[in-house]
């Protein structure tokens, strides 16, 4: 590991409890506007979860303490009760083609994201994936807690235990065997990030209105990259949350996922082009294993600070 990342891991690597609630809360009303807070979460089909995520951040951070601006779940096209469960537990909900609709709307992840931008308005945006189970505040109050108590931080992944099953340690799979091979191997500044894939971080709204958005499951890996080569390792940082338990996806799901991590370094690498941006996975069928042939995402938003509308708000 650099020295650098040795420095940088004992200097922005915090834990939740290093920064109690009332002394971030203290710190948002010396001013409020600029320590204006936006939660956000994605979600499709997590009706069995975003309720309780919900639930837990309007009690414990926007009504028993002011942290917490608004709450906003992205519907990227349901076809469960997503959107009712979270609306009855208090979040306001946006479908993702409703939002800069001249735009048709792509799948993935980082679509959602990106349009998220648009329809909220705190200069913290913190983004918390809905499959989450077990969900503690912690989890929105430790990583925007660097972000109100340190100017110099714009960037605060959170890090965590990722259990699959009962075994402690073993989730992350796609982390370990590709990103952060790549991150070493590629931005060794990076390798300090205990889970740099994880969907739980807060970011300054003037900084994410300056990074490209991949569209899929590389929106991570890309905001982080970018995020270093704009400001920096030291306005980057990380806060330990515990641990999180969500729903795993399988293992062809997890290739899916890889190769789209993939290209998005390779792209970040060369901004070459892939001549075949595809991946072929097999499943076994009556009369032997059968290919399938998936796209792998090649898309990116550009900075939201280039959308017309985005700019228009932004100065209303």
């Amino acid at each position: 590991m650099l020295e650098e990342v040795e420095r940088w891991l004992t200097r922005r690597s915090w834990s939740a409890a290093d920064r109690p609630l009332d002394r971030l809360v203290a710190a948002r009303a010396r001013d409020p506007r600029r320590a204006s807070v936006s939660v956000v979460l994605p979600a499709l089909n997590e009706e069995a979860t975003v309720g309780a995520i919900v639930t837990t951040i309007r009690r414990e951070l926007m009504e028993k303490v002011r942290l917490v601006d608004e709450l906003v779940v992205i519907d990227s096209g349901s076809t469960d009760a997503t959107a009712d469960a979270a609306r009855r537990a208090g979040a306001r909900v946006v479908h993702r083609d409703a939002i800069l609709p001249r735009i048709p709307a792509l799948p993935g992840k980082g679509e959602v994201l990106w349009r998220s931008l648009l329809v909220t308005s705190g200069e913290i945006v913190c983004f918390i994936d809905a499959d989450l189970k077990d969900f503690s505040a912690d989890f929105v109050s430790g990583i925007v807690g660097p972000l109100l108590t340190d100017p110099s931080v714009q960037f605060v992944k959170a890090m965590y235990d990722r259990p699959l099953g009962e075994a402690a340690g073993q989730g992350g799979r796609v982390t370990e065997l590709v990103a952060r091979p790549l991150l070493n191997l590629h931005w060794p500044q990076l390798a300090g990030f205990v889970q740099p894939l994880g969907g739980e971080y807060a970011v300054r709204r003037s900084l994410l209105e300056r990074l490209p958005f991949p569209v899929g499951y590389g929106v991570e890996l890309g905001l982080l990259v970018d995020a270093l080569h704009t400001v920096g390792l030291d306005a980057l940082a990380q806060v330990d949350v515990g641990v999180r338990k969500h729903r795993h996806q399988d293992g062809q799901a997890l290739g899916r996922m890889a190769a789209a991590i993939y290209r998005t370094a390779q792209l970040r690498l060369s901004r070459g082009h892939l001549v075949r941006p595809a991946l072929t996975q097999f499943e076994r069928g009556e009369n032997g294993f059968v290919p399938r042939t998936h796209a792998v995402d090649t898309e990116e938003r550009p900075p939201m600070r280039e959308i017309a509308e985005y700019t228009d708000r932004r100065a209303a």
